[in-house]
């Protein structure tokens, strides 16, 4: 029996754009707003479940807005990695929404609403949605611009001077990454004619090597400057750690894997290769140990994870390096837990540096006696990133290092660099587990510059704050727990990617 969810398709763009309306016309009622955002994301997170389920089922479920087939209209796509990607994004949007709710009560009070931060949150969901979603390159941009535009919002409202000069950085390198990728489109178009993903599949094969060649270097330094890959990875360690505590959670999550899936998504339905991608080989090594190395030396903690997400976007670029099924399997599945697992770091970051007020890790000391339940949480997390067995973090390295193995000499070597930055990666988190929790405690001090919205180190953790930590990590657990049928759906997603075929037929049907 064949399910139709079509319509369903659009609704994880506009509910969450229609919830950020609402919070800006009721925002007055602080009740009103956190109603509206918890109960948009939950029923995003379910509609995202039910479309994993049709799409691993019977194949990928298409929209055509407005009545115009593609390539002329525009097309809305959920396939098993964008559907996958999309549950797990909302999943962790909603607990970092509950966790922000509840640091703003404990801050400001019950009845404290905003102007901006719950409808700069649903738009920036509605954003990542519609990124996963499009069909086409210019919606693609349209999506990107509406994520970054709330972001730019969140990453710089009540707060210093300092930050608001590292958020600058953020947003420059944001605007230029925009103008260049508004560029590659504009090429594009002029020499296919079309900007839809599945009409440019069969076009861009026609067109002369060098052009191909440069088209897909655009694309490439585009989604590599938001998917944080070195040598293109200067914004981030100076802008995620000025942002405020559940913010940089926020997009420590999504974003940089929203980079990396349109990467992926571009590099293999538009340029096919029939062995390993050689230069992105390099950059993933590349990625790997700079951002490795680069958290060992940092004394403030959220640097070091800043670092560390630089890192492991090396893990996901060498799985598509690989160029193969598995390769790319590897790397979706690894997108999927690193999405939980920084997001979970970061809103520890935030629990540890309420109770200590500080970010400097030789200023802390002593949180196993005081917070005993903060240290287990940190660990396991810190275990699931570090991908020490059983955990998920384990499961996704072990299907990228299989398929490195499996591709050739030079794959071989870089799945050895994956191990090497895998035990610095444990090494720069115990380093951060003994700093914070070992030893004698430490008198709470307020920070010079203050790492959220009000003096940290003196203000009450509610709860819900914690609740919401565990809520992801019980996420990351799960994902060890559905392993089996996990690793299915991104064996399938891998097989789907590198075929293409089935994107292509359910896009275009008889057009192609």
């Amino acid at each position: 029996m064949t399910t139709d969810v079509t319509p369903l398709l659009a609704l994880p763009v506009l509910l969450p754009l229609l919830g950020a309306a609402v919070t800006v016309v009721g925002s007055r009622s602080a009740a009103l707003q956190r109603v509206v955002g918890i109960v948009v994301l939950s029923a995003v997170s379910v509609i995202a479940a039910v479309l994993l389920l049709v799409a691993d089922a019977q194949g990928p479920v298409v929209a055509q807005l407005g009545g115009w087939a593609a390539p002329v209209g525009i097309a809305l796509v959920a396939d098993r990695l964008s559907a996958l990607l999309l549950l797990i994004s909302t999943l962790v949007t909603l607990a970092v929404l509950v966790y922000a709710i509840d640091q703003r009560i404990a801050d400001y009070g019950r009845g404290t609403s905003s102007t901006t931060f719950h409808p700069m949150y649903l738009m920036l969901s509605a954003g990542v949605s519609l990124a996963y979603l499009t069909g086409d390159l210019f919606t693609l941009f349209v999506a990107f611009e509406l994520m970054l535009t709330a972001s730019y919002v969140l990453i710089t409202r009540r707060t210093s001077s300092t930050k608001i000069r590292a958020g600058m950085t953020y947003v420059t390198v944001s605007l230029l990454s925009s103008l260049l990728f508004l560029t590659a489109i504009a090429m594009v178009y002029a020499a296919t004619g079309t900007v839809n993903l599945a009409d440019l599949a069969g076009r861009i094969e026609l067109l002369p090597p060098g052009l191909v060649t440069v088209l897909g270097l655009m694309l490439l330094i585009v989604f590599g400057i938001k998917a944080a890959m070195v040598p293109l990875h200067f914004w981030l360690p100076d802008s995620y750690p000025n942002a405020p505590g559940p913010v940089a959670a926020l997009f420590a999550g999504l974003l940089t894997k929203v980079g990396f899936y349109a990467l992926l998504r571009t590099q293999t339905l538009l340029f096919s290769r029939e062995e390993p991608w050689t230069l992105m080989l390099v950059l993933a090594t590349a990625t790997m140990l700079i951002g490795a190395l680069g958290a060992l030396v940092q004394n403030d903690i959220n640097r070091s994870l800043s670092f560390l997400l630089v890192s492991h976007i090396g893990f996901m670029l060498f799985g598509l390096a690989v160029f193969d099924a598995a390769g790319v399997s590897g790397a979706a599945l690894y997108a999927a837990h690193h999405i939980t697992v920084l997001a979970t770091l970061f809103l520890v970051s935030g629990l540890i540096t309420r109770r200590t007020g500080t970010v400097a890790l030789d200023r802390m000391g002593g949180l196993l006696r005081t917070a005993p339940g903060l240290a287990v949480i940190y660990a396991i997390a810190a275990l699931t990133l570090a991908g020490v067995p059983p955990t998920a973090g384990f499961v996704a390295k072990l299907a990228l290092l299989q398929a490195g193995v499996s591709a050739g000499p030079w794959p071989t070597a870089v799945a050895g660099v994956v191990i090497v930055a895998s035990l610095l990666t444990l090494y720069a988190l115990a380093r951060v587990w003994v700093r914070v929790f070992w030893g004698e405690p430490a008198p709470a001090l307020p920070d010079d510059d203050p790492v959220d919205e009000v003096v940290v180190g003196v203000a009450r953790t509610p709860v819900p704050m914690y609740a919401a930590t565990a809520g992801l990590v019980a996420v990351s657990l799960g994902i060890v727990v559905l392993a089996g049928p996990l690793t299915a759906i991104t064996g399938r997603a891998g097989t789907d990617l590198l075929e293409r075929e089935p994107y292509l037929v359910a896009v275009l049907g008889d057009v192609r």
